[in-house]
């Protein structure tokens, strides 16, 4: 019935299906040489042998057939520290889909004190006439109220927001204090939102950061030495303590150390319900650079929480993927130019916070990940696509090859390729991947059912791509239920005489 219904829809708008021949489809799941049929957005075939006659033909003979890439940690055109990164939605999606990612979630970043519904109709008045592919936005909670808990609901029920961020870290600017951050989660569980946390002490990196700056140390090295590992270990141990005192599930957006991952599978392992998120800087490359005496160089590394100095670390995380105690990989993606990174010349705390990582998120995952061993190419699926898809509740729409799926696809090759800014399709003027070789090819991008980027060519469209609503109650509450009815008869007055 659905193929025919597309059939009828073709002959009326002179389209073709479009067909993927000859490759090894891989889920996070299953690998098996099929191929795949998709019309109208969907997948509406999967199976050996489909006949070409009729069909557009991509030929991934020799390839492999993966779900789209989700990318769920971005920014895009995102004001902050007094700027704006220059990857906006349009040059942040081509970016996106020339690396194989068909969908990203990015955060919508209120101001202390501002809604977050009017931030929320900004943010999309931003990305819907650029998008080259899906996205679905986060939203961060940056102070608290009742207000802010009223249009935390509406953003749920009425604009399929089903996540939500707070920060530890930015004191002054984005924090929120432990009783608040208790009330975030709170809400959050009422309505059945993911919880979402920047983990790192803010009071202590605020205290060291002025400490050092006394000290005469203004270069990037100091974004770095104010905020150590252990500041972000502790900071993503507390978060997932207050979460559990509310038992609601906790998701720890850009886990970028030894500690954190360490505090996260130590808390999984006890049985709560934490999610670690690594990127693809801190999978790839290492805060060493930082120390580059080119203050150029050194600043294009800063972000938070840093890039660990640890070489050791990539490897680490990598394994962390891989044993399942980290779940996904995004990139926080929020890219400045030399200009905008020298306004912090003189002042280490005025560099604005972000690296690139969209378009080589999958590479980059592929190359130390799956070519060192680590991963299996269903494990690559599930850290680049399938999990992430599962835990924001797009799945099956999102993140599997499958009938009734969307129609976003990626044929992927194992061979080599150079990272460079050159040859990159960010907006930014800098690469923190510069010169690496990595192996991991998107020869084909396909986003509903579109081929969008083709042999190393960009066939986007501007404001082709679509806001995906996500519902509450997704499967990472699953047991919510179930532990409260444990505790609750826990919790009981004594009676004396």
């Amino acid at each position: 019935k659905l193929q025919f219904l597309y059939f009828i829809d073709n002959l009326l708008t002179n389209k073709m299906p479009l067909l993927v021949k000859g490759g090894t489809v891989v889920n996070d799941d299953f690998e098996s040489k099929l191929d795949v049929l998709m019309d109208g957005g969907k997948i509406i075939e999967v199976k050996e042998d489909i006949p070409t006659a009729g069909h557009e033909v991509v030929d991934a003979t020799g390839q492999y057939v993966l779900p789209g890439g989700i990318d769920t940690h971005t920014h895009m055109q995102l004001p902050f520290m007094g700027t704006e990164s220059v990857d906006d939605f349009h040059h942040g999606t081509r970016a996106a889909v020339a690396g194989g990612t068909t969908c990203l979630l990015d955060f919508v970043l209120p101001s202390k004190g501002k809604s977050l519904l009017e931030a929320y109709e900004q943010w999309r008045k931003w990305a819907d006439p650029k998008v080259n592919c899906d996205f679905s936005f986060h939203c961060a909670v940056t102070w608290w109220s009742e207000d802010v808990s009223r249009e935390m609901g509406e953003l749920v029920h009425k604009h399929g927001v089903n996540s939500f961020k707070i920060f530890m870290a930015y004191k002054g600017v984005f924090m929120l204090r432990d009783d608040e951050v208790y009330q975030v989660f709170k809400r959050c569980k009422e309505l059945g939102a993911l919880a979402q946390v920047h983990a790192e002490n803010g009071d202590v990196i605020d205290t060291q950061m002025k400490s050092l700056l006394k000290m005469g140390i203004t270069g990037p090295e100091g974004h770095c030495m104010c905020r150590p590992a252990d500041v972000e270990g502790e900071a993503t141990n507390r978060a997932i303590m207050i979460a559990d005192q509310v038992n609601t599930p906790v998701y720890i957006v850009h886990v970028m150390s030894k500690e954190a991952c360490d505090a996260i599978s130590r808390n999984k392992t006890a049985g709560k319900l934490c999610f670690g998120e690594p990127i693809a800087a801190g999978l790839g490359t290492d805060g060493t650079n930082c120390w580059n005496e080119d203050w150029r160089h050194a600043s294009a590394y800063v972000m938070g929480p840093p890039l660990r100095p640890d070489p050791t670390v990539k490897e680490y995380l990598m394994k962390g993927l891989a044993s399942g105690m980290l779940a996904c990989v995004g990139t926080d993606n929020c890219t400045f130019n030399a200009d905008q990174k020298a306004m912090g010349r003189d002042d280490f705390s005025k560099i604005p916070n972000g690296v690139n990582g969209i378009e080589d998120r999958m590479s980059i995952v592929w190359e130390k990940g799956v070519k060192s061993g680590i991963l299996s190419r269903k494990q690559f699926v599930g850290a680049t696509s399938t999990t992430a898809a599962k835990i924001f509740n797009m799945y099956p729409q999102k993140g599997r090859i499958a009938v009734g799926s969307d129609a976003d696809v990626v044929v992927w090759k194992d061979v080599p390729r150079t990272i460079s800014k050159d040859t990159h399709h960010h907006a930014v003027d800098f690469n923190i991947f510069e010169g690496m070789t990595v192996h991991g090819v998107a020869t084909t991008t396909i986003s509903r059912g579109v081929v969008v980027w083709q042999d190393g060519k960009l066939k986007t469209t501007p404001g082709s791509g679509r806001f995906i609503p996500r519902k509450p109650f997704g499967p990472v509450f699953d047991s919510v239920a179930t532990r409260d009815a444990e505790r609750d008869p826990l919790k009981r007055k004594v009676e004396r005489k």
